[in-house]
């Protein structure tokens, strides 16, 4: 069977809140990566995927072996898998591509599926707006202030990361949707189709599963998340579909903008 499927999956945060939710989840998405495996010619994780990762240089988190073992399993067998880095996973370097196989993306990707136009970002970052954010994120990166972070104890490194990912967690207990003339993501692409042409902008880090029609023929594409809708996506020579997996099978999803005001995520 020819593998021809491109899957978008995005928002996993392995980790939250805790081990024994978590491994529920990522049982959940191996479970379907079985069932898309022999489909799946291509497939990228769009952001935080786990999160929490940090990489010393003899030293990774340890956890999520089912999810990484099929991973590995499904690039032997000729899937080509991408990973984006998101806002809590921004700190994945050359581990994952070494003992994996995948390729990492630190930043956005244009690329050509299918004969249609794709741009491709976790989102967190783009468009206008969001100062205090955009700082941070500088912070993140900074080679220096990573490299003095590597400084500390492995335990102790994660721990304070842990802290802080769940103290903001407690702050965000609803992610709620601005409305699509206030997100900005979706006003990004519809400055970015002004002058250059995609048929496809996809990405993560808001949450919410979502597909719209902006200008002529473009669509803006939120992944959405493996914590509470459990939505993926499918292109193919057919066409784009959003899916979840909440129930265990694969079912097509549909943009109800009047669902999208309040989204618990747990």
């Amino acid at each position: 069977m020819k593998k021809k499927n491109i899957y978008f999956i995005s928002d996993m945060h392995f980790g939250l809140p805790n081990h024994e939710k978590s491994l529920i989840r990522e049982k959940l998405l191996v479970k379907l990566l079985d069932e898309i495996k022999l489909q799946a010619s291509i497939i990228y994780f769009v952001g935080d995927i786990f999160d929490f990762w940090w990489e010393y240089k003899y030293v990774v988190p340890r956890a999520y072996v089912r999810f990484l073992g099929k991973i590995a399993e499904m690039v032997d067998s000729g899937t080509e898998i991408h990973f984006f880095t998101g806002n809590h996973d921004v700190w994945m370097k050359d581990y994952l591509h070494i003992e994996l196989g995948v390729t990492i993306h630190t930043k956005e990707l244009i690329t050509e599926i299918y004969g249609k136009k794709f741009f491709i970002a976790h989102g967190d970052g783009l468009g206008a707006g969001d100062k205090a954010y955009k700082l941070l994120k500088k912070i993140f990166q900074n080679k220096f202030l990573q490299w003095c972070y590597s400084r500390l104890h492995p335990n102790f490194a994660f721990s304070i990361a842990k802290i802080w990912s769940h103290s903001r967690r407690k702050k965000e207990k609803v992610y709620k949707f601005r409305g699509i003339d206030k997100e900005i993501m979706i006003q990004f692409s519809k400055e970015m189709i002004k002058t250059k042409y995609f048929d496809y902008f996809i990405f993560g880090h808001r949450h919410f599963p979502l597909m719209i029609q902006i200008g002529e023929s473009s669509k803006h594409v939120n992944i959405g998340d493996w914590l509470v809708n459990y939505t993926f996506a499918i292109f193919n020579d057919e066409g784009f579909k959003l899916m979840t997996y909440k129930n265990g099978h694969q079912e097509e999803f549909e943009t109800d903008l009047n669902k999208l005001q309040n989204i618990n995520i747990f």
